[in-house]
C-alpha cells in the first residue's frame, strides 16, 4: 500500500479562452491565481494556477486554455466533477452570489449526508461546493469573498466510470479506503494524515458512452508526496505491480510522475516541494509570466502573442 500519498495535490482541466477562465476562478470563486505560465508541450497556450494564498497542495486548480477549443462531450472515463470544501451553513451565501454572478447549472442537494451545489463552470466543467465540518484549511480572503465562507480548497474528485471495479483496487493500493457507498456511487478517503484534500468518488455507469476530451474536461488528477524520495517508492511500487509509468518530470513547481488507470483516467503524482514561491515572493504570486527554462528564449513572441490577462 502507498501510504505516501496525502491526498490530492491539484486537479488540471481545458479551456478554450483565458480571460474568460481567470474571470471565472478569482472574481466569482474568490480564488487566487498563483502562477502564470505556459504549457511545457505547448509554449504558446498559458498554464494557469488557481488556489490559496500559497498555492497549497489540496488547494491548486490549474487549466490550459487553448484558444477557441471544442466543447468537451461529458461521459465516463474522467473526472466528471471537481468539488471544493467550504464551511458549514454557506451554500445560501454561494447560491446567491452566484446567481448574482450569471453561473449556470445551480442545483442544491445531499451526499454521503454533506449538503452540496453544483454548478457549471465557463466551458460546462462540473464543479461542486460541497459544505464541510471543522475543515481548518487558510482561505484565501482578497478575492472578494469573506473568511466565514470562502473556499479552503478541494473536498473531492468524482470519477465517472463504465466499470469502477479496477480502479477502486487501485485506489486501495494508493492509500485510499472506501467509506461508504450510495446507489452507484463509492466513496474512498485517505487513510491517516492527510491534507484535508482526501475524498475520491468513484461512480460507475455502465451504459454511459466514453467521454470526448475538451473545454471543460479534467485533464488529469494529481495525489500529493512530501518530496522526490516519496515519489520514487510510489514509482517503484506502481510498476512493480504493472503499470506503465512515465520518469519524474520536472514541471517547476513540482516533480510529476504520470500513469493510466484502468478506467481511463490520467493520474499525477506530483510533489509537495518547491512549491509556487520558488521564482516569486509570495505577496506577487501569479503576477509574472513564468516561463520554463527551455522557453525562455521565446518570452518576446509570447508577451506580444498570448492573449493579455484583464485582473
Amino acid at each position: 500500500m502507498l501510504d505516501q500519498i496525502k491526498g490530492l495535490h491539484h486537479v488540471t482541466s481545458l479551456a478554450r479562452d483565458a480571460n474568460e477562465n481567470n474571470d471565472f476562478f478569482i472574481h466569482k470563486l474568490g480564488l487566487r491565481r498563483v502562477k502564470k505560465t505556459v504549457n511545457f508541450d505547448a509554449p504558446d497556450v498559458y498554464h494557469l494556477y488557481y488556489a490559496d494564498e500559497f498555492g497549497t497542495p489540496g488547494s491548486v486548480m490549474t487549466y490550459f486554455p487553448f484558444p477557441d477549443a471544442a466543447r468537451g462531450r461529458p461521459g465516463t472515463g474522467e473526472v466528471g466533477v471537481t468539488a471544493f470544501s467550504v464551511p458549514e451553513g454557506t451554500l445560501a451565501f454561494w447560491e446567491q452570489r452566484l446567481v448574482s454572478e450569471g453561473v449556470t447549472g445551480l442545483k442544491r442537494f445531499e451526499l454521503f449526508g454533506e449538503q452540496r451545489l453544483t454548478f457549471e463552470g465557463p466551458d460546462g466543467d462540473g464543479f461542486a461546493l460541497v459544505e464541510t465540518r471543522d475543515d481548518g484549511r487558510a482561505p484565501w480572503t482578497n478575492g472578494g469573498v469573506g473568511s466565514d465562507e470562502a473556499i479552503r480548497g478541494f473536498h473531492s474528485v468524482s470519477m465517472r466510470l463504465q466499470d469502477g471495479g479496477a480502479t477502486a483496487e487501485l485506489l486501495k493500493f494508493m492509500n485510499y479506503e472506501e467509506i461508504d457507498k450510495s446507489g452507484s456511487v463509492r466513496r474512498f478517503a485517505v487513510k491517516g494524515d492527510s491534507n484535508g484534500a482526501d475524498v475520491i468518488d468513484v461512480e460507475s455507469l455502465p451504459v454511459l458512452g466514453h467521454a470526448r476530451q475538451g473545454a471543460g474536461s479534467v485533464h488529469h488528477v494529481a495525489f500529493a508526496v512530501e518530496n522526490r524520495a516519496k515519489q520514487l517508492e510510489v514509482r517503484k511500487a506502481l510498476m512493480e505491480t504493472g503499470y506503465q509509468v512515465t520518469p519524474v518530470i520536472d514541471r517547476d513547481y513540482f516533480w510529476a510522475i504520470y500513469f493510466r488507470t484502468p478506467g481511463g483516467v490520467l493520474f499525477e503524482v506530483a510533489t509537495n516541494e518547491p512549491g509556487f514561491d520558488r521564482d516569486e515572493d509570495t505577496k506577487h504570486l501569479g503576477e509574472a509570466l513564468k516561463l520554463p527554462s527551455q522557453h525562455e528564449h521565446l518570452r518576446p513572441y509570447l508577451e506580444s502573442h498570448l492573449q493579455p490577462i484583464e485582473d
